[in-house]
């Protein structure tokens, strides 16, 4: 099997930066939960107790994912990338990116582990279309997620939602490939082509023959999974670490009352959910309560969509997996006009 390496693993110096932002939200995060756990109880109400709170039930949250996350990296570590791109596809046409989409739909991962996957991906060749096609779609699609929002909001608008961020996901998918065909945007460097006589299932049962399952194939994969996961940790710590203190300073009650089925609502949600790093767990029942006591569905789906699209965690990985601001920064140009326009029409037919 191919041994796996980082896109982003540097220049290939023997000199290592202490990563202040790293460890630093890990402290942050590691004494606040702590704190949370051991004396919450006894912490008076106010902004540390909030605060506190907050990392305490983001990280409790969000952990299965983060560790979901590094599997999967581990996993696909030991992937070749010929098996990656001939399950996806070559991304240069519809089929890639519909299969790359309903990976997305499908896929059992919050918003912070499918971000390990989806670096994971374009390391192993898929294009930018079929990587952001598939960060698009599959934030808060998992299926676990799609049935608390059956719960919470019935299931015709769940089908609608999940429906329309197909539509979405698709379409950036496709306007990303065309710009990457006229030269607007930089092709994956780690591309690969196909061998012709290439064949899945008879190569795939070959190569298992020749794979020994022990317990150096399993602890390189998880060792790989680590390292290759610290660039997405770094930014996940530090996104708990900046909700935690929006929380405290903006309380939940404030947050609902402004957004109501309007222009100016709408724009609020996609403000707020831009500087909001909400977790997909955390998205949903926000979500929930935005068609429900603000009567405004397209508020929600706003919230849910925008929040995968301009969320800081996710176009800060996609630069440093990139490496291009132009790759990163067309994510949110293309997905929030088309996030907008529809939330104005489910609330207009509300």
């Amino acid at each position: 099997m191919e041994p796996g390496g980082s896109c982003c693993g540097g220049n290939g110096s023997t000199t290592r930066r202490l990563d202040y932002l790293l460890w630093g939200s890990t402290l942050v995060v590691t004494t606040a939960y702590l704190a949370h756990a051991v004396w919450g109880h006894r912490l008076e109400a106010g902004f540390w107790h909030v605060f506190t709170m907050g990392v305490f039930e983001l990280m409790n949250r969000m952990w299965w994912g983060l560790l979901a996350g590094i599997l999967a990296m581990a996993l696909l570590s030991k992937v070749p990338r010929e098996f990656v791109m001939s399950l996806l596809g070559t991304g240069r046409g519809f089929s890639g990116l519909l299969r790359a989409t309903t990976a997305g739909l499908c896929l059992d991962l919050c918003n912070h582990g499918i971000l390990m996957v989806g670096a994971k991906l374009y390391e192993r060749g898929a294009s930018l279309g079929q990587v952001l096609a598939f960060l698009i779609a599959s934030p808060w699609n998992s299926f676990s997620l799609t049935l608390i929002l059956f719960a919470l909001i019935g299931a015709p608008w769940t089908l609608a939602f999940i429906g329309l961020s197909f539509v979405v996901a698709l379409l950036t998918g496709l306007l990303v490939e065309r710009l990457t065909t006229l030269g607007k945007l930089p092709p994956n460097p780690n591309a690969t082509s196909l061998p012709q006589d290439f064949r899945f299932f008879p190569e795939a049962k070959r190569r298992l023959q020749e794979t020994s399952f022990d317990w150096h194939f399993f602890a390189t994969a998880l060792k790989t999974g680590v390292v290759d996961s610290r660039m997405i940790l770094r930014w996940i710590l530090f996104g708990a670490v900046l909700t935690a203190f929006i929380r405290a300073i903006m309380p939940d009650d404030v947050f609902a009352a402004w957004f109501g089925p309007t222009m100016a609502g709408l724009f609020l949600t996609l403000a707020a959910t831009t500087v909001m790093e909400v977790c997909s767990e955390g998205s949903s029942p926000i979500a929930a309560d935005l068609l429900n006591r603000a009567g405004a569905p397209g508020n929600a789906f706003t919230f849910l969509m925008a929040g995968a699209a301009t969320d800081y965690t996710e176009m800060m990985v996609l630069r440093e997996t990139t490496r291009s601001w132009r790759a990163t920064l067309i994510l949110p140009l293309l997905t929030v006009p088309q996030v907008l326009l529809l939330g104005w029409l489910l609330n207009a037919a509300a």
